[in-house]
């Protein structure tokens, strides 16, 4: 029997990546596509504020066609379902896509505002990493060959002077005990340069940190 055909919700961070990972080794859907959202005026990927031609370079090292759908900012939750609602409805049927893989862990509700927005595309959404403990889903990864870099920091919740680090294991071990180790209440996002779901490492340097209210945020520029 053929494997379900499946679209990855792809935010260039470490937890989409790992999904990728992980959904390879179980080998349980066929994955065509990566799906991201760009705030279309500054052309990077929202909230984690990374740069296009870095996306790109995910992309190709993850060996998949990147679709990437472009958001005003601000931008209101209806004008957010009719443009990321059609661009998965355009996808569903020109590649026959049954389910769309996310890389959340425990928030919820943001699950079940996924799972509906996906039952109303007539598509079924799928959590890998749903639920782990993500203290040791940390260390996996960093164990895993996963490498990243703190894009952005919510300095409310972590102290601005993370945004740029490299998420490691000396980065976790640093972190304030009331921080999660995958940052899923949104402390920091980060930007994933090699791993095993890549075929090559992505070679960036880092650029200027600019803050945007409680954001810190840390540019990293590609190199060729």
């Amino acid at each position: 029997m053929p494997k379900p055909r499946a679209l990855l919700s792809w935010s260039s961070g470490k937890d989409s990546a790992w999904t990728l990972h992980r959904c390879r080794q179980a080998d349980a859907f066929d994955i065509v596509g990566l799906v991201t959202t760009l705030n279309e005026d500054a052309d990077r990927v929202a909230m984690h504020a990374v740069r296009h031609e870095l996306l790109r370079r995910q992309a190709t090292a993850a060996g998949l066609p990147l679709y990437p759908v472009g958001l005003p900012a601000p931008c209101s939750n209806d004008e957010y379902l009719a443009r990321v609602g059609g661009e998965f409805r355009r996808l569903k049927h020109e590649l026959s896509v049954t389910h769309v893989v996310f890389g959340d862990l425990f928030l919820a509700d943001i699950r079940a505002w996924r799972e509906q927005q996906m039952k109303d595309l007539d598509l079924e959404a799928v959590f890998p990493l749903w639920n782990e403990d993500t203290t040791r889903l940390a260390h996996e990864m960093h164990a895993g060959g996963l490498q990243a870099h703190l894009t952005c920091v919510d300095s409310e919740q972590l102290a601005a002077e993370f945004s740029g680090r490299t998420f490691d294991r000396a980065f976790v071990d640093d972190l304030p005990e009331e921080v999660d180790p995958c940052g899923e209440n949104g402390e920091f996002h980060t930007l994933v340069t090699a791993g095993p779901m890549f075929s090559h490492r992505i070679n960036v340097e880092r650029g200027e940190q600019r803050v945007d209210g409680r954001f810190v945020f840390t540019d990293f520029l590609p190199l060729d």
